[in-house]
């Protein structure tokens, strides 16, 4: 337990106005601490423009002036105190006296815990007590290369995943007993990560935790810091790594948040062209101020280092980097140079993604970025921001508009399916069929596809399996594996009854397939950001609304074909064309009763035989079912050459063995003869 009296220092005042303090939040908040040999808590804020600031809760009965701050000389704006007796779990708030004796409440920006909502005191705690033992999961993590490991995350809410039904103020279960639950499903679906919506402290449930007042505590809808702790430990310990959303382009203008924390905007600049985002109503981080970099880089690598996450899922990058986003003429200004860039933001996220990187280079840093900002995830020395990944919206979008058209009309588009591919080298992609596309009248994704109920799971199940083929990290919202019907909504919990019906049981069934295909196979992963993993046999049969294509490692040795029909023809006799002559082998068929389809009559492997079929010598032929998905393993050409000859060795043995043992046995004959002979004589 630190001592009041050197708990934060001139050098640390000084670092965190040079923006530079990457731990400044074990100086800033509340902290046990001693002084004089009794316990206590430490306080610390961060207030320039307050004439007096004083510490209230429920350990001074909240009374005004029971324990005044004192100012730091050394610093700019940074008010300190030691209160004796504190315990854990005290409701705390800062009371801001300005110049002008105006009295302001807020909570501790730097607050490791809050009270429960509609609550908005904060709560001392100790994060130093939880015992983790995930280390063989980091010391794992540290040894792979990111890029090269497969991905396939399940975006969570955790208070809308599933309802307690005994639990008031909303049914939410606590992260402990979220985490037993979760981890079930997520290892029996073969998942790899978990990403967690809205863990941040919000006051609004509708808000789904993307207007936060408290960047550093684990809301306490669900329990305590420490459970939150549990839940990451428990799913590293299991294989499964976690990645938060985190939210540095905008926060809640809520009065105890950090709007106009001390009387003025500290956080945020106080030109609304420059501090308002009009269209959600929020306030925009003033990135151009050390002192806000530094609360907002420390943060990330608060969840990092006190929390073990293995990334952050970095939320509306697009509307930090244009000024002009979301606002009319007249609602924004220019950069420097007269253009719409945000020329801090850039410099945020180059200082950002350096940090965290460089000092956890195995942790992933993701944006969400849905323009065609250059080079998000190339290096800083080429011009790039820095980000581990970028979230593929365009592909999202392309995506779910050619999967809702009535197949007669794709032919038309079918472009909207191939033009990805064209653009994949450019960045590092994740591949996202996230919350936002199950909202907002939107509907669900097994209700965007067309047709009757048969032929949504049939082209959900299709769609699945070009999302899993294609090139890129895979993401899937919660419910939408198993055909969630009803759009998503904080709420309520997902409609898991359905799993007692054949279609949604099938579908949960096929993606589970798909999962554990996409990591047994490192084909389908581990050469995801350029040509050479990935080769199209036909992207340009638009006329059958089919796309053929395999994916292949560096060696080209293993390889793994996919067919996909857009339409509920049946294609009686189909031909594709094949990289190698040899026997495919089908990995598995969308069409099979085992998962709500109709059932097809393709064998398990089929020969290749010669003639000219997709620019290719080698073709395979089979009846391809409407809405099929077919997806074969290519066979190796020189094991099919090794396996050819040492079947012709093991002819050549056998029919030497069987020469061999009819010449034995007509010596035996030749000689019982001649022995015949002998007694006879």
């Amino acid at each position: 337990m630190t001592d009041s009296r050197v708990f934060i220092s001139e050098a640390d005042a000084y670092l965190f106005g040079q923006g530079t303090h990457y731990d400044i939040y074990k100086k800033l908040g509340a902290h046990p601490s001693q002084e004089n040999g009794e316990k206590g808590y430490f306080f610390g804020v961060w207030a320039p423009n307050a004439a007096q600031v004083y510490v209230i809760g429920d350990f001074n009965e909240w009374k005004d002036e029971s324990n005044p701050m004192v100012r730091m000389e050394e610093s700019d704006g940074i008010w300190t105190a030691f209160i004796p007796g504190v315990q854990e779990g005290s409701l705390y708030k800062f009371l801001i006296l300005t110049p002008e004796g105006r009295k302001i409440y807020k909570a501790d920006p730097f607050a490791n815990h809050a009270e429960f909502r509609p609550g908005t005191a904060s709560r001392t705690t100790d994060l130093s007590t939880f015992r983790w033992t995930d280390q063989k999961w980091l010391e794992d993590r540290s040894r792979k290369n990111l890029y090269e490991e497969p991905m396939a995350v399940y975006e969570c809410h955790i208070g809308s995943w599933m309802k307690h039904p005994s639990h008031p103020d909303g049914g939410f279960y606590t992260y402990r007993e979220f985490g037993d639950r979760l981890l079930e499903y997520l290892k029996e679906m073969k998942y790899t990560h978990i990403e967690l919506m809205g863990i941040a402290e919000h006051p609004f449930d509708g808000s789904w935790g993307y207007q936060v007042t408290g960047y550093y505590a684990p809301t306490a809808r669900y329990g305590t810091p420490e459970d939150f702790m549990y839940l990451i430990n428990l799913m590293h310990r299991n294989g499964i790594g976690v990645i938060l959303d985190w939210v540095p382009a905008h926060f809640c203008p809520d009065e105890h948040g950090l709007a106009c924390f001390d009387g003025q905007c500290i956080f945020e600049d106080p030109d609304p062209r420059k501090g308002q985002h009009p269209d959600w109503g929020t306030r925009i981080f003033n990135l151009a101020k050390n002192e806000v970099k530094n609360f907002l880089i420390a943060n990330a690598l608060y969840w990092i280092r006190e929390f073990h996450v293995d990334g952050l899922r970095v939320d509306a990058v697009a509307s930090m980097l244009y000024l002009d986003y979301g606002k009319k003429d007249g609602e924004w200004v220019a950069n420097i140079n007269g253009g719409n860039e945000n020329l801090d933001a850039i410099e945020f996220f180059k200082h950002l993604n350096s940090v965290v990187r460089g000092t956890y280079p195995d942790v992933m840093m993701i944006a969400e970025e849905s323009t065609a900002w250059p080079r998000v995830t190339d290096t800083i020395e080429n011009g790039g921001l820095y980000f581990t990944y970028k979230w593929n919206m365009g592909w999202m979008h392309d995506f779910c508009d050619y999967m809702k058209l009535d197949p007669f009309f794709r032919k038309g588009a079918h472009h909207m399916m191939t033009f990805a591919m064209s653009y994949n080298s450019s960045e590092h992609y994740i591949l996202p069929l996230s919350h936002d596309e199950v909202v907002h009248l939107k509907c669900s994704m097994v209700e965007k596809m067309p047709g009757y109920q048969v032929d949504k799971y049939a082209n959900l199940r299709v769609g699945y399996t070009f999302l899993f083929g294609h090139s890129g990290k895979k993401l899937l919202f919660m419910g939408q594996d198993f055909g969630q019907e009803r759009e998503w909504s904080e709420e309520r919990e997902l409609d898991w009854f359905l799993l007692g019906q054949d279609l949604n049981r099938g579908l949960k069934d096929y993606v589970k397939e798909l999962l554990e295909l996409y990591r047994n196979h490192p084909v389908m992963y581990k050469i995801d950001s350029d040509w050479s993993g990935f080769e199209w046999i036909n992207a340009d049969d638009a006329q059958r609304s089919i796309y053929s294509f395999f994916r292949k490692d560096e060696t080209g040795k293993n390889r793994i074909l996919f067919i996909l029909n857009m339409t509920p023809i049946e294609y009686k006799d189909f031909r594709v064309g094949v990289p190698e002559a040899g026997t495919y082998k089908l990995l598995l068929d969308s069409a099979s009763t085992q998962f709500g389809g109709q059932g097809s009559n393709i064998s398990r492997t089929i020969r290749s035989k010669d003639g000219a079929c997709d620019w290719r010598e080698q073709s395979i032929g089979f009846d391809l079912p409407a809405y099929g998905a077919e997806v074969f393993l290519i066979p190796d050409a020189r094991e099919e050459v090794q396996a050819g000859k040492k079947k012709t060795v093991r002819k050549e043995t056998e029919v030497k063995e069987k020469e061999k043992e009819a010449s034995t046995a007509s010596g035996r004959k030749t000689a019982a003869r001649a022995d015949k002979g002998k007694k006879v004589s």
